[in-house]
């Protein structure tokens, strides 16, 4: 059961909509699953909106136990409305 579920982590995680505090829940336990799998790099897509959500989250991220470093996406891969995040 375990290895099943830690290989069906996606390499992007998607919050647009939710409110920040269920935002930064999701996304904590999203980090901790793709950690777990292996994954070396994954996408939050948090959309463009007023910035709540990607500031929001990018405090949380600053201070993750497996969040090596974070980056703004690039354009094509969706600008400001994804964070790149590189895990440890």
């Amino acid at each position: 059961m375990y290895r099943n579920k830690v290989t069906t982590v996606t390499p992007s995680f998607n919050v647009v909509g939710k409110v920040l505090d269920d935002a930064l829940m999701e996304v904590d336990k999203y980090l901790d699953d793709a950690f777990m799998a292996g994954l070396k790099e994954v996408t939050i897509i948090h959309g463009r909106g007023a910035g709540i959500l990607r500031e929001g989250l990018a405090g949380m991220l600053k201070t993750h136990k497996h969040v090596e470093k974070t980056r703004k996406g690039n354009y094509n891969e969706g600008g400001d409305g994804v964070t790149i995040v590189t895990l440890k």
